[in-house]
């Protein structure tokens, strides 16, 4: 799950983390409201809050540039911020259709000396965290680690260990500071993996982290990612949750508590077991298809489960296929095949279906298809399923 950055700030302000004064507003009357607690003489920072990386280099619908816009005083902060709220910012992360801006962000401009890049993720390949730090900030630290690999500091943190003051002094040396910054540098990291630790995040970024001309050090943008499993041991996490950022289709999946991310492809895929949903999801694309969807149904799935996931399926436009991969263990055959015929009596399904079962009780679930009437193909494997589901949809398009 991923926060505004408005919502980041505040929480490493939580943390001990320094930050700029900043107030987020979602209507006219907040924002004046929001602008009137900043200083008329100084620059203002105006900031779109999307869930999407590239604001500032950004572009609204109606052409207006730029997402992130530092400004002179109070008037230009309110004529920016009518541009902004309610129009729709393309960025490179959006894709074309762009995100509708229905909260602003403004904070006090910070004079910079330099710019670093802070974070701390999960690695899964180590099972620890993993302190990345760069000298190189405000850049997209992907492009760093292929231009100027030796620019970025990499230090893991043991899960038994956690976070110690040779973690803290290794990272602010390597990142050059000295004297007095190398004690704001800790208290900084120390509450940055505080944060991370205590609240199950799988992400917390600052970028950039900046020294200023007298030496003080602050996060002037923030990003924090989450890991959705264990939201619900954090309420306070879970009410910051924003659904206009989220795909409806993914939204609606997790009301059933389904696996579901939109994929840009016309071939949909209903798996169960998120490795077999990958493997199908690869195979498609080795055959010329391109998968909608990752969708995992989970290894106890329903029969109402199912036909939810038919119709979150069949509600994305694009799709023109289905291939359904079921290899049954807790899950069973028979109770996807019921969930189809379901989904069948309750969605129009007027695109090719193919079903590959497999495993427990799976001749009586492919005998509950065969006296079902569904429309479908059934497939004795996954290759053969992958193979007759691209097939079907490229003679559709031809």
């Amino acid at each position: 799950m991923n926060i505004h950055e408005y919502q980041a700030k505040r929480l490493l302000k939580d943390f001990g983390v320094p930050v700029p004064r900043g107030y987020a507003a979602q209507t006219s009357r907040e924002v004046e409201t929001a602008i009137s607690h900043l200083s008329d003489d100084e620059k203002i920072v105006v900031k779109a809050q999307i869930h999407a990386g590239g604001r500032g280099k950004g572009t609204f619908v109606d052409g207006y540039k730029g997402g992130v816009k530092v400004v002179d005083g109070r008037d230009a902060a309110l004529e920016a911020a009518g541009h902004m709220l309610g129009n729709t910012l393309v960025t490179k992360q959006t894709g074309p259709n762009g995100r509708k801006v229905q909260t602003l962000y403004f904070t006090e401009a910070c004079e910079i000396a330099h710019e670093y890049y802070l974070a701390i993720v999960l690695d899964r390949e180590t099972a620890q965290s993993v302190i990345i730090a760069s000298t190189e900030g405000g850049m997209d630290i992907e492009d760093v680690a292929e231009k100027t690999p030796e620019k970025i500091v990499r230090v893991p943190i043991s899960p038994t260990m956690g976070l110690r003051h040779h973690h803290c002094r290794r990272v602010a040396f390597e990142l050059g500071f000295e004297g007095d910054q190398v004690k704001q540098f800790a208290r900084i990291l120390t509450g940055l993996y505080k944060l991370y630790w205590e609240k199950n995040a799988m992400l917390v970024e600052i970028n950039p982290l900046i020294t200023t001309p007298t030496g003080d050090i602050i996060a002037l943008d923030a990003k924090i990612s989450f890991d959705g499993n264990s939201i619900f041991q954090h309420p306070d996490i879970q009410q910051l949750r924003d659904l206009n950022e989220e795909d409806p289709k993914e939204v609606e999946a997790s009301k059933h508590n389904l696996s579901y991310i939109a994929l840009d492809g016309n071939i949909a895929c209903l798996v169960n077991g998120a490795g077999l949903a990958m493997a199908t999801m690869d195979i498609i694309k080795s055959l010329g298809g391109e998968p909608a969807n990752f969708l995992d149904v989970g290894g106890g799935a329903n029969e109402d489960q199912v036909t939810a996931a038919f119709k979150i399926i069949l509600s994305d436009p694009n799709v023109e296929g289905i291939l359904v991969n079921i290899f049954g263990g807790i899950m069973k055959c028979d109770v996807i095949a019921r969930g189809i015929v379901a989904a069948a009596k309750n969605v129009d399904i007027k695109v090719p279906l193919v079903v590959r079962l497999e495993g427990t009780n799976v001749e009586a679930g492919k005998q509950i298809l065969k006296e079902s009437g569904v429309a479908l193909t059934p497939a004795d494997s996954l290759v053969h399923a992958a193979e007759i589901i691209t097939k079907q949809v490229s003679e559709q398009k031809g």
